[in-house]
C-alpha cells in the first residue's frame, strides 16, 4: 500500500483555472474524503490521481516517485465508478476475475482472489448471476471487489454510492466500512457529496471550495473547529446560523452585541484592537435552547416547524438580506409554529469570524466560492 503527496498541483483548461496550489500528503492507511459543492473540482483531483487527467502544474507522489507522466495502469491505481462499468454478459465472478486475466495470472492466483474478494464483501453466494440479476448495491459491491482483486496501492471511489435509493445507500456505506476495518493498511481516497458519508468513513476530510482547500482535518474537528465560515456552514446539516453584530468587550471574553438585538459571549479572548469590529457568530442549530425573555442571543417570530420525532426544526422569518435562523430542538414542539421565540447557547458552542476567518483558530483562510 502506499502514501500520496501533491505538491502545488493545478488543473486549467484553457484560460479556465480549476484547481491551484493544492498541497497535500495522505498516509498509507488513510481513508481520506474529498467534499466540497458542485463544480469545486473534487472529482477532476480524483482523476489527476489517477492519471485520467493531466496534471496542469506541481507534482503528484506515489510512494515517492513523482508519477505525473506514468500512465494510469502502471501507476497501481484502482478506481470505483459512479456508474458500476460491469460487463452485462459477464458473470460476477468474471467480472472480478476479468483485470487479472488480462493480467496473464494463473487459474489459481485468479480463483483464490475473487473468492477472497467476494467473502470480504459478502458475495459469494453470487458469483454466478449476471449483473441484470443483481440489486443496485449488490452491483456496485460488484465493482468493488474488481478493484480489491487487483490489490492496488491505492483505491479510488469517486461518489460509488450516488445512484443507490436511501436505504441501500446505509447499508453499502457500512459494508465499506467494514471492508476498510478488514484492509486496514489500504489507502483509500473516495470522493462524495454527502457529508453522512464523509463523516462517518473518513479518517480525514478535505474541503474543496474556491479553487483550492478550505481545510483538511478529522471530521469532527472540522465539526467542532471550522477555521472559516464556508468549511463551518458546509459541515453540519442544517448548517451553521451566522449572526451579523459589533465587538462590545474583550478580555477573557469577547462580547458581541447582535444586529437582531440579543448579546452573545465567547470564550474567545481578545484585545482591544477588536473593539467595534464587526464580525459573525456562528452558531449550530443544535447548540440553541430555549432562553428568558431578559437572556438571550436570538428573538424572533417561528415561521415553519418540523417535527421529526426525536427533534423538532425551528424556522425563524426573516428578511431578504439575511437566511433565515434555524434552531434544532430535542423532542416534539408543535405549539411554537407562529410564536415568538427565544434563544440562547453555551459560549463554548460559539464561534466568532471577522472577514470570513475564525477568530477562534485563525490559521483559516477566507473562502470564496463564485456561483456556476
Amino acid at each position: 500500500m502506499a502514501s500520496l503527496k501533491l505538491t502545488n498541483v493545478g488543473k486549467s483548461y484553457g484560460p479556465v483555472e480549476v484547481l491551484k496550489n493544492i498541497d497535500l500528503e495522505i498516509d498509507q492507511g488513510e481513508l481520506v474524503v474529498f467534499v466540497g459543492p458542485s463544480g469545486c473540482g473534487k472529482s477532476t483531483l480524483l482523476r489527476m490521481v489517477a492519471g485520467l487527467e493531466r496534471i496542469t502544474s506541481g507534482t503528484l507522489e506515489i510512494d515517492d516517485v513523482v508519477v505525473n507522466d506514468i500512465p494510469p495502469s502502471e501507476r497501481g491505481i484502482a478506481m470505483v465508478f459512479q456508474s458500476y462499468a460491469l460487463y452485462p454478459h459477464m458473470t460476477v465472478y468474471d467480472n472480478m476475475a476479468f483485470a487479472l486475466k488480462l493480467a496473464k495470472k494463473s487459474k489459481e492466483e485468479i480463483d483464490r482472489a475473487v473468492r477472497d474478494a467476494a467473502e470480504k464483501l459478502q458475495l459469494t453466494g453470487l458469483l454466478e448471476r449476471l449483473p441484470k440479476a443483481l440489486s443496485g448495491g449488490q452491483r456496485q459491491r460488484v465493482a468493488i471487489g474488481r478493484s480489491i482483486v487487483r490489490d492496488p496501492k491505492v483505491y479510488l471511489f469517486d461518489e460509488p454510492l450516488s445512484n443507490l435509493d436511501a436505504a441501500l445507500r446505509v447499508a453499502t456505506r457500512i459494508q465499506i466500512a467494514q471492508l476498510k476495518e478488514q484492509m486496514p493498511d489500504s489507502t483509500m481516497i473516495y470522493v462524495t457529496h454527502d457529508q453522512v458519508e464523509a463523516m462517518t468513513l473518513a479518517s480525514r476530510i478535505v474541503v474543496l471550495a474556491g479553487g483550492g482547500i478550505a481545510q483538511v482535518g478529522a471530521p469532527l474537528t472540522l465539526y467542532e473547529k471550522p477555521e472559516n465560515e464556508f468549511v463551518a456552514q458546509f459541515i453540519g446539516s442544517p448548517k451553521m446560523n451566522l449572526l451579523p453584530g459589533e465587538i462590545v468587550a474583550t478580555g477573557e471574553r469577547t462580547t458581541v452585541k447582535l444586529d437582531g438585538g440579543g448579546s452573545a459571549t465567547s470564550l474567545y479572548p481578545s484585545g482591544d484592537d477588536l473593539m467595534g469590529a464587526k464580525v459573525n457568530v456562528g452558531i449550530r442549530p443544535e447548540d440553541f435552547r430555549t432562553a428568558a425573555e431578559d437572556d438571550y442571543i436570538y428573538k424572533g417570530d417561528v415561521d415553519i416547524t418540523e417535527a421529526l420525532g426525536e427533534i423538532t426544526l425551528l424556522y425563524y422569518k426573516h428578511t431578504d438580506a439575511e437566511e433565515p435562523v434555524i434552531a434544532k430542538l430535542p423532542g416534539v414542539h408543535p405549539d411554537m409554529k407562529h410564536k415568538t421565540v427565544t434563544l440562547t447557547a453555551d459560549p463554548e458552542k460559539m464561534h466568532i469570524f471577522k472577514d470570513g476567518v475564525s477568530l477562534l483558530y485563525p490559521n483559516g483562510k477566507s473562502v470564496t466560492v463564485k456561483p456556476h
